[in-house]
């Protein structure tokens, strides 16, 4: 069988690997627009931070390819799909002939039409990474565009590598897709305590010469009249993601905001699958690596006939924000009203704490952790499995403090059951873990090369950690 993957980011490289562990005589041929060896999109603000190298968030070694039988073209792009005559075109004009097409074409950032927007710089690739780490090196000022998720990121790598920045947000709190107004609100005082100033409910209306000028809302001969002007020698963009679906679309796939596929992850066309950040779901377009990881086990199993059953289903999200000093989990429903769900709520702004929980039919559907977040293994769990919770919820927030049901909070990963889910990218499970201590790995590294757990976001780490560990002062063994 001969297998085109188009896209060799962090979806498309697992699927490859995935089909590559799976059947050894697969033809596989992958293609990658960006020159580089897949890397760990989700590690890029440590690039940026200084704290990891380019070559410490690579997910392959350069040898594996040679190694294991596949034929990478790295830094060729594909510009169309033959479907009659199951083939696609790369920019260098030569053609690759498929039985099997997957689409991991992922997304691409989103870039406001303002004046002056050449000047800026999206934070999205690692060449990106590269232009913003020497930008910064000389920059007096920055400017970060963009409140989510990589714009904190982006905001608090520059502020630890000394640059002063100013943080600017169209809504009006931070992160307003997975916080509330309050968890927002204690999350720009735990920035800004870290030296990233930020300015929410703000439209950038151009970037000048060394200068982002806002607009003041007010209409002057049908455009937004200019305000303030703010200092910049560096502007960073994170304004958001579109999945990547030229290339389907121009093909005659079935393409809504991403590439529609159903639950084999199939597009309308039976020889062609997509996964990843082009991908849409049950109406649902996932911008997380966990879900794309997902995928790529799926469209294997069916690809090599390992597992002809295999059904995607969805995903459920944690988002964990990779930001030195910051600790935030977020799951879930976590917009619901008191009128819609039971909220349990704790906050504590002086220390930066917050904590909150949405219960629905007496189950968890959301949950907020900002700050000190000892529950979030317990709190992942219960969200995970989808069961009832114990009545005392006040020992969900606080498992250092109360017991449930006559029984400790599983505070440490340590402490929970063989079933519960450690490390949410790659759906490992403590017990996973320990069987593969049990079959000789005693340290993270040799626990990662055996599971994969920590190599996602890489905020699983100190659980896996602990649970090594435990594990090696329970034998009385170094670990």
């Amino acid at each position: 069988m001969r297998l085109v993957v188009v896209g060799n980011g962090m979806a498309g490289s697992r699927l490859v690997s995935e089909v590559r562990a799976r059947d050894k005589d697969v033809k596989i041929t992958v293609f990658g627009a960006e020159a580089w060896q897949p890397y760990n999109r989700v590690l890029l603000s440590n690039v940026v931070a200084g704290t990891s190298s380019p070559e410490q968030v690579r997910l392959l070694d350069p040898r594996w390819y040679a190694d294991h039988g596949v034929t990478a073209r790295l830094g060729v792009a594909v510009t169309a799909i033959d479907r009659d005559c199951q083939t696609v075109i790369a920019a260098d004009g030569t053609r690759e002939p498929y039985d099997v097409l997957v689409l991991a074409t992922g997304s691409e950032p989103v870039v406001p039409p303002i004046p002056g927007v050449e000047r800026a710089t999206a934070f999205r690739t690692l060449d990106d990474c590269e232009r913003i780490r020497e930008a910064a090196a000389s920059a007096r000022s920055a400017v970060v565009v963009g409140g989510g998720l990589l714009g904190i990121e982006a905001a608090r790598g520059l502020a630890g590598r000394g640059v002063p920045v100013t943080l600017l947000h169209l809504a009006g709190h931070l992160m307003e897709r997975q916080l509330d107004e309050e968890a927002g609100l204690i999350l720009r005082e735990t920035l800004g305590a870290l030296g990233v100033a930020i300015r929410t409910g703000v439209t950038v209306s151009a970037i000048r010469e060394r200068h982002v000028e806002l607009a003041n809302g007010e209409l002057a001969d049908g455009e937004l009249a200019t305000g303030e002007l703010i200092d910049a020698d560096l502007v960073v963009l994170a304004c958001g993601v579109r999945p990547v679906v030229g290339l389907a679309d121009q093909a005659g796939l079935e393409v809504g905001r991403g590439v529609v596929v159903d639950d084999e992850l199939r597009t309308d066309d039976p020889s062609i699958f997509a996964i990843g950040e082009c991908a849409q779901h049950a109406g649902r377009v996932y911008g997380l690596v966990a879900p794309g990881w997902e995928q790529a086990s799926v469209v294997a199993d069916l690809v090599t006939g390992a597992d002809k059953g295999a059904r995607y289903r969805g995903s459920r999200l944690v988002t964990r924000l990779k930001a030195r000093s910051v600790e935030l989990a977020a799951m879930g429903e976590t917009q619901l009203t008191e009128d819609e769900a039971e909220i349990v709520r704790f906050s504590h702004r002086h220390k930066g704490t917050y904590r909150k929980l949405v219960i629905r039919d007496g189950r968890l559907v959301g949950a907020i952790l900002l700050g000190e977040t000892s529950a979030v293994g317990t709190l992942t769990q219960l969200f995970d499995r989808g069961g009832p919770l114990p009545g005392d919820r006040t020992g969900l927030l606080f498992p250092d403090l109360a017991g449930v049901g006559g029984a400790a909070v599983a505070d440490s990963p340590t402490r929970m059951p063989d079933s519960a889910r450690v490390c949410q990218c790659n759906n490992v499970t403590k017990g996973q873990i320990r069987a593969c201590w049990e079959s000789g790995a005693r340290d993270v590294e040799a626990v990662a090369a055996a599971t994969r757990a920590t190599t996602g976001c890489g905020s699983c780490r100190d659980a896996v950690e602990g649970i090594v560990g435990w594990l090696c002062e329970q034998e009385g063994v170094s670990a």
